[in-house]
């Protein structure tokens, strides 16, 4: 009986395919594997893209996940790296040799090597670092010096660039002739006698140009040069903002050293947007593939915390126990007030944490922004606090507990738009990460203020 043959591609169709791995490919290599059917199990993987098959890594179980790489280690797709989330690229790193991975190292970009060699441990690393070529090795490790999530660990060493007085025709040659040209690129960088860029020339006005043309006549002398030490954040807002497909990285002499593309630039953006939304759930990273005491660890850190400010909401409950005793509805409304206060001020914070992040919301103009929200907070709360007081007033046939409820609604939804706004805006003016915590003081505030505000006002009103 021969080998079943391995699933076939799967064919671009009607704009509504899904974009990604078929998880038919996941089933079948799954089981080829169990089978003990290397041959199908190897063919189907080599002839899927390398994002594919990084996706396949990331649903196989970490036993067929191992298995899976033995057998493609004689071939191991390099490219397959770049695209692996971390728990599962160091799972991988670790299974293959320190021979292997030194040559699958070597046959990356500098800037998809450095995100592989990050997760190597000291003596790991110290054994790759040997076996891999030594002008390759010098190389990363002058990057490895520069600060972490800079432009200097983000660009790609390998860029072409031409001095201003060569003509189009020479610089064609050269490019012919060159070993070590970049896989992709979008533009030739000009540089004078001392390698420092003085402008840059797109690919296709380059094509178009005759042989004797001179690059100074074609050359853009706007030129965005980036600092080696840039953060990641700001090159990609740079980018963002002046619409750029590559740019030049320069060291603290102005001398060009490396590019950023494009490509690269929407991972960091990737990574930040994904960043942020598991920090505003008190998840750092993604977890998906981490161990389960590993990620019950983390998330237990936040837990606590929540379970303190809980503690607090429940000490102000505590001050109005006699009046809650006497009007037994209190106890039934006040969750309302609370709940709908914590999701307004979300909201906010949502929206405040992300534009924080590309940089559409600071101290400049924050005193705008709160404002703004808390006239939001005032319209929400007034349209509900009518709804809510008089379903309260008909629930308990009494027009003092809806107007408690109304009022408190009102003055919650209020402060919970400020707040939205301006916790994250204060947190990120001293340096912490306003991701990180902001939801959690927000809830703090919604809840106890929430629940200060409808009970007190209960207690003046009725009481």
């Amino acid at each position: 009986m021969g080998e079943p043959a391995p699933l076939a591609p799967v064919e671009a169709g009607s704009p509504s395919d899904d974009v990604g791995l078929d998880p038919a490919v996941v089933e079948a290599v799954d089981a080829a594997l169990a089978a003990g059917d290397h041959g199908a199990a190897r063919r189907t993987a080599l002839e899927l893209h390398y994002s594919e098959l990084a996706d396949l890594f990331e649903a196989l179980p970490h036993e067929r996940r191992i298995e899976l790489v033995d057998l493609l280690r004689p071939t191991f797709p390099a490219a397959v790296f770049a695209e692996l989330d971390e728990n599962v690229r160091d799972d991988v790193a670790e299974r293959l040799g320190t021979e292997d991975l030194a040559r699958t190292i070597a046959n990356l970009d500098t800037d998809d090597a450095l995100y592989l060699i990050d997760g190597l441990g000291e003596t790991r690393r110290g054994q790759v670092f040997n076996a891999i070529p030594r002008a390759i090795r010098a190389q990363l490790e002058e990057q490895l010096a520069f600060p972490p999530e800079s432009a200097g660990r983000l660009m790609q060493r390998d860029v072409v660039a031409v001095p201003a007085h060569w003509d189009v025709g020479r610089c064609i040659d050269h490019l012919r002739e060159s070993g070590d040209l970049p896989d992709d690129f979008y533009d030739l960088f000009v540089v004078d006698s001392r390698h420092r860029p003085v402008g840059w020339v797109p690919l296709d006005r380059f094509v178009r140009a005759k042989r004797p043309v001179k690059i100074a006549a074609i050359l853009d002398s706007d030129l965005e040069a980036i600092p080696v030490d840039m953060d990641q954040e700001a090159v990609a807002r740079l980018f963002k903002d002046r619409d750029l497909t590559s740019a030049p990285v320069v060291d603290a002499g102005g001398r060009l050293i490396g590019t950023i593309t494009i490509d690269d630039v929407v991972d960091v953006i990737e990574e930040q947007a994904e960043e942020d939304m598991m920090r505003l759930s008190g998840v750092v990273g993604s977890d998906v593939h981490s161990s389960v005491l590993e990620t019950a660890r983390l998330r237990s850190v936040w837990l606590l915390l929540n379970l303190c400010t809980a503690f607090l909401a429940a000490s102000v409950i505590d001050l109005f126990s006699a009046a809650i005793d006497r009007v037994v509805a209190l106890a039934v409304l006040m969750p309302i007030c609370a709940s709908l206060g914590g999701n307004a001020g979300t909201q906010a914070l949502t929206v405040a944490v992300r534009a924080i992040a590309t940089g559409t919301l600071s101290t400049a103009n924050a005193a705008r922004i709160v404002l703004k929200e808390g006239i939001v907070g005032g319209l929400n709360g007034f349209a509900f606090a009518i709804v809510t007081g008089t379903a309260a007033w008909l629930w308990f046939h009494d027009p003092r507990i809806g107007l408690c409820i109304a009022l408190a609604m009102t003055a919650n939804l209020v402060v919970a738009g400020v707040a939205g706004v301006t916790i994250p805006v204060v947190l990120n003016r001293v340096g912490v990460d306003p991701a990180v915590s902001s939801s959690v003081i927000l809830t703090a505030m919604t809840d106890t203020l929430g629940f200060f505000m409808f009970l007190g006002l209960a207690t003046l009103i009725i009481l």
